[in-house]
Formats: structure tokens, sequence, C-alpha cells
């Protein structure tokens, strides 16, 4: 027998066979054993898959679907040669002892008991989806029900198998650089992943295509996701890996299909090794999945996903328009001559909150990067009446006050490096890690915290400050060995894990507190972290013509309200380039920066204009899904396109940079098509900037000058 539903609520049934299927109306997956007794998720579609009924649905092979568990351990090999983490002689053990399924909150869940009776390691496959997304989420949480101990290598969080053949897919991965955030592109499965002409040698090949994040910067490199499409038939997996550490994901060919595998850190890559006594727990970083008939469609539901799965917090739905004093303005120096006509300035353009950046604790000679830990303000910078007189101005202004931290690190030159105990920072060997003339505290030791507490308590609780600016500017690399670890990998996780967990204390304990989550820019835009902080620093960039990219990819990686964009418009700018930088941030969460104060009536009023275009429509972005008129940006690219969809079907906007090439150019809106459509251009507010009319399918968008950019509103 089998049991689904249309909600969450039915659990699953199941016979001595071992099939059942479990989901909700957006997404069903099916389970089964097959000739080797070992459960496997034999099918996972989509509404547009079960609506045409899928793919046949039968008893599979021993040698069909993966396993739904993956495991190394010490003794146990992987059970072949080669670079993936499937075929392992734990995972192939484990047998099915019980399942469990319920809902609640709008949520469904299922719980799927394995159990390898040689070493008594027993596997609890967590599976989740938000009801009416077709989006599923995974972790694995092993544990020792035998006698000896067990030292776990690699735990895999989500697999999948039975995917098309090789031949037919295009793979997308994103570059992450600093200053180059979120560079997605394509090629062909099968340039990796070779046809070696399976049925000669009767096995797969042993080829795989991985992709991995190290150390405390996880998208440092790439972002920890993925995508395959399937070429003509438009289907599309979409997936990201929820680790605040190392990460790991492969594809591979398998049985004439493709399989997909998500992990955490491995000891392989990252020096993770994690020691399981009789009795002990670990549970993995959450692998998630998105399907749709299209990348675009994926995206929208991965991003929903991401709202449903975050921290609640007022500032998801409100979108306070932020200045930040610090890109292309102070820069790291701020005092109170430099910061009280900026801040008059930012009120008279309608920001809302002010945030004071880096520099504004150093009162040292010989610079602030390896003094920092303190956290007490300058006297020299602040000489009447200090930071609070500072902080007092930006509230007289109507604004909410912010600071900038970079919270885990202490410099060499700090007293707080010989205060706390030397457990409370990495090491390694015994020795206390020193990165570019900085410590790394370790928030798993109680002193680190209350150390942290104790500073973010003086500055919100006793300050008044309602915003903070979290960044993390050096890296480390494998991790930390703290007293109970064997690797440091698991001990750079564990900090990290720890790291949010007291971000979540934090908001606890000051629940109005917006905190920005900022690493050099991009570095950590990580979906565990973005399920605690409010907003997600996208970028560096001091450039306004090289972040049209970044701005317009940036919500493949975090939801529209929570992507910062800098929008720096300066006094030496012409108009064109003021309305340029600032036209980039409307569908994002603005940051206003920029010498404010010193432009002209009529340049400031180009401002003001702007972020009274983006109040008008922050209401809308909140529940918006991206969409990608032009393809996903490439970084060159003359033309650029970036969408948001409002549920309800009646609003659409649609932000167009042009920063070369012809002066006109169609912009595609495929769910708008053959629709009576009225186009309006929002921003830039003054005549003569472009025009944009609807031509059936899309917009017809004309940009006399470079650069330039254009928000459209589209009202079916």
């Amino acid at each position: 027998m089998t049991g689904t539903s249309d909600t969450a609520g039915t659990a699953p049934r199941t016979t001595a066979e071992q099939h059942f299927v479990w989901g909700h109306r957006a997404l069903e997956a099916e389970f089964a054993t097959g000739g080797d007794e070992t459960l496997r998720l034999v099918r996972l579609t989509g509404p547009e898959s079960r609506s045409s009924g899928g793919p046949p649905v039968g008893d599979p092979r021993p040698d069909a679907p993966l396993h739904l568990v993956e495991v190394t351990a010490l003794g146990h090999g992987s059970g072949w040669s080669g670079p993936r983490f499937t075929g392992t002689a734990l995972g192939a053990r484990l047998r099915h002892r019980a399942h469990t399924a319920h809902e609640h909150d709008g949520w469904t869940y299922l719980t799927v008991e394995l159990h390898d009776p040689r070493t008594g390691l027993t596997a609890f496959v967590e599976l989740s989806s938000p009801v009416g997304l077709p989006v599923l989420r995974s972790r694995v949480r092993l544990r020792n029900e035998g006698e000896e101990p067990i030292v776990v290598q690699s735990v895999s969080s989500l697999l999948l198998g039975g995917l098309p053949s090789p031949d037919g897919l295009d793979i997308h991965r994103a570059r992450n650089d600093w200053l180059t955030e979120c560079r997605w592109y394509a090629e062909p499965l099968r340039d990796t992943v070779a046809d070696i002409h399976v049925d000669v040698h009767q096995h797969d090949s042993r080829a795989a295509l991985t992709l991995t994040g190290r150390g405390s910067w996880p998208t440092d490199g790439h972002l920890a996701m993925g995508a395959l499409t399937e070429r003509g038939g438009g289907r599309a997996w979409l997936w990201q890996i929820e680790s605040p550490a190392g990460w790991r994901w492969d594809l591979g060919e398998r049985d004439h299909g493709t399989c997909l595998a998500l992990n955490g850190p491995t000891d392989a890559e990252h020096q993770w090794r994690v020691g399981l006594a009789p009795g002990a727990e670990l549970t993995t970083v959450p692998g998630v999945l998105s399907l749709g008939s299209g990348l675009d469609d994926a995206f929208a539901a991965l991003t929903s996903y991401r709202r449903a799965v975050r921290r609640p917090h007022p500032d998801h739905s409100t979108l306070p328009v932020v200045f930040n004093d610090y890109m292309n303005t102070l820069m790291g120096d701020p005092t109170t001559e430099k910061l009280l006509p900026l801040i008059d300035a930012a009120a008279e353009a309608g920001a809302e909150y002010f945030c004071v950046d880096s520099g504004w604790y150093d009162d040292s000679t010989e610079g602030w990067w390896d003094s920092v830990g303190e956290w007490l303000p300058s006297p020299r910078r602040f000489p009447d009446g200090g930071i609070r007189a500072v902080l007092d101005r930006i509230r007289e202004r109507g604004m909410v006050p912010g600071l900038w931290l970079e919270p885990e690190v202490v410099g060499v030159r700090s007293p707080v490096a010989s205060e706390l105990p030397r457990e409370a920072f990495f090491q390694r060997d015994g020795v206390r890690i020193t990165e570019q003339g900085r410590h790394q505290l370790d928030l798993r030791h109680p002193a680190a915290r209350a150390h942290l507490d104790k500073t973010v308590d003086r500055i919100v609780g006793d300050w008044g400050v309602g915003y903070l600016k979290l960044d993390y500017n050096i890296v480390v690399d494998p991790g930390t060995c703290a007293p109970g670890d064997i690797a440091p990998g698991a001990g750079l996780l564990g900090h990290a894990q720890a790291y949010l967990d007291w971000l979540s204390e934090v908001l606890d304990r000051h629940p109005g507190l917006v905190i920005e989550n900022c690493a050099s820019g991009g570095m950590r835009m990580d979906g565990a972290t973005l399920a605690v902080t409010q907003l997600q620093s996208t970028s560096d960039q001091q450039d306004p013509l090289l972040f049209p990219p970044i701005a317009a990819a940036a919500p493949t990686a975090v939801p529209p309200e929570q992507g910062a964009v800098w929008a720096y418009p300066q006094p030496g700018y012409d108009d064109d380039l003021i309305t340029f930088t600032l036209g980039g941030a409307l569908l994002g969460r603005i940051h206003l920066s920029g010498h404010l104060d010193r432009m002209s009536a009529e340049q400031l009023t180009l401002v003001r204009d702007a972020v009274a275009v983006y109040k008008t429509l922050r209401g809308d972005l909140a529940k918006a899904v991206p969409f990608w008129p032009l393809g996903l940006p490439g970084w060159t690219d003359e033309w650029l396109a970036l969408g948001m969809r409002v549920p309800g079907g009646r609003t659409t906007y649609v932000s167009v940079w042009r920063r070369g090439g012809e002066s006109e150019l169609h912009v595609p809106v495929g769910h708008l098509a053959g629709q009576e459509v009225r186009a309006e251009i929002l921003h830039p507010s003054a005549p003569g900037g472009g025009s944009a009319v609807w031509d059936g399918d899309g917009v017809r968008v004309s940009l006399p000058r470079t650069p330039a950019v254009v928000l459209i509103r589209l009202t079916s």
C-alpha cells in the first residue's frame, strides 16, 4: 500500500516490501526497497511532473537510485575507488527500521530510520518541505547504538539518483569572489563526466564533477549552490548546502542516469572527522533541493523556501532604507566633524537607519587592524560628548543608529588577547592561531561568548544602537582543534554553528535589533547564516559600472529584501551616473552611501526621488520572487535585466541596465505574454532617461546614453 495526501498531515503507510509515498500537493517523494533490501528514494516530482503522471514507478533494481545515506568511517571503506562520495560500504549496509511523518506550522516532515547491525550505527534521515512549495530539505542524524566508538569521516546530507543522462543536462555554478560575487556560468555536464560507453565496460564511470567550499569563508570561490537544467525539456534541479563552514557537492553518472550528492565538510577535503562514542550523535548540515519547470521557476521556489525557513523579524516586511558611511565615503575614518553633516544629508534623502561603519573605536596611532577587540569608542574621534552625541544626532534626525563590529576577531595588540583564556581562541597543536595580526575567538567557549555578550549588551542595551553590521575579514582554514575536537574541520563547523546560536541569543535578548551579515562583502553568503541574520552584504565592489551584474544576480543567493546593494552617488558624478548607481539597488535592499552632504540641491533631489520610489515598492519586494528576462547576468554583459514577480499576477517590476551595445533591446517577460500590460517607468523620475513600451510578449526598452538604468513597473 501507499499513503499520500494533498496536505501534510497523512503519515505514509508501508507494506513488507517497504513501498510508500510522502509529500504534498507541490512535491511527492516515493520510496521503495530493491532486491538488496536497501530503501531508496525512487521518485521525486513537483507539480508539473505529477500532473503529467511523472516517470514510470516500479520496483528498482538494486543498483538503481542511490541509497538514502552515504557514510564513510575509519575502518569502513568507500566501497569503490573514485572521487565521488557515493557507493559507500556503510551506506550499503543501512537497512530500513522505521519511518514516521507529521505536519506542523505549514511544513510536512518525514523521518526514516536506517540501521547497520554490524556496527550499530543508526541513521535518521530527516526530510521536510514547506507545504505548497516544490522544495525538499534533508539532513541526517547519526547515532552510535553499538558497543565500539566510530570515527565518522563523511555523511551525506541529501542524495538523489535517477536523474536524466548527462547527455542532456547542463550544469550551472556561481563563482563568488571578492568584488565579483554571484557570477553564474553553465556548461554541458558531459564536458566533465565523459561518456565511457558503460555497456562495454559493464561499470559506471568513476568521473565526477565536484565543487567544494573550504575555510571560515564558506562562499569564497563559489556559492554553496548548483543547478542542473534539462536541455530541450525545461526541467530544473536547483540546490544549496546550508553550511556556515565547509561543504561539497558532486555529480556523477550511474546506471545511465545522473546522481547528485550534497555534503557538509568531509575528512578528505576539510579535515573534518567526528568520533561517536556509544550513544553519541551528530547531525549534518541541511541540503536543499528545489524543483522547477525552468531555472527561474526553481529560483522562485527556493526564494519562497528561504523566507519560510528563516528566523521571523519585522525588518523582512518593513525594509527600512539604510545609509552606511563607508563605501566610497568615509572609508573607515569616521569622526564627529565628518559625521554630523552626513547624518543631516542622509535624513534629508530619506534614510531611516544610519550605520557608522569601521573605525569608530580606533584611537591608535599605529592603526586599528591588529588592535581590535575591546570595541570602545575613540575619544580622539568623538571629542565633544563622545560617540553617544553622534548616536543622539542620528535619533534626533528620525533615524535608527547603527554600528559596525567584527566580533569574532581579536587583534594581537588588543588587551583582550591576554585577558581571555587561551582556550577561548582557535588553536592547533596547542598553539593559538594568528591570521593577519588577529586571533579568532571560538564561540563554543563560555569566556568568548561572555566577552561578546558584554560588548553587544553595552552597544545595544546601553547606547541604544538598533543596527549592527557584523563583518568578518580573515580566513581560517582548515579550522581549530579545541579539547574534544579530533580534527580542525570539525572544530571550525562547531564554532560556526555556535556563532549562529550566539546571534540567535542576541536577537532573543534584543528582538528589535537588525543584524547585517558581512564578510568582506559576500564571502559568507550561505543559507545557514541567512536564516538567522536580517540582511546580507552582497559585495564590497566600489565601481558603480561593475556593480550591476552583482545586483542583478544577488537574488539567486538571497531574497531581495535581505540583499544589501550599494548605491553610492557622489557630487562629482554627472546626473546619469547618479541615476545609474541609485537605480541598480531598487530591486534589492538599498544601502545608501556617498558624500550627500557635498551635493547640490539638484543632485540631492535625484537621491531623494530614488529613495521615494523605493519606498513605494518595498512592500511588494518583501513577497516578490525573482526572474531574469535576459538569462542570468554575465560579468561583461552590455545589457542586464532583473525582474520581480509579485504574487497575485498583476504587478511585475523589471530593472534594465545598459553599459554598452545598441541603444534599444526587447526584454521578454514570458509570464505576461499575450496580456494587455501597462509599462510605467518609475526610475529615473526625470524625463529623457529612456523609454519602455509593451509589445505583446515583453517590453521594448530604449536607453539612448550609457551608462543607463531604468526601473519599469508592468501592470496587467
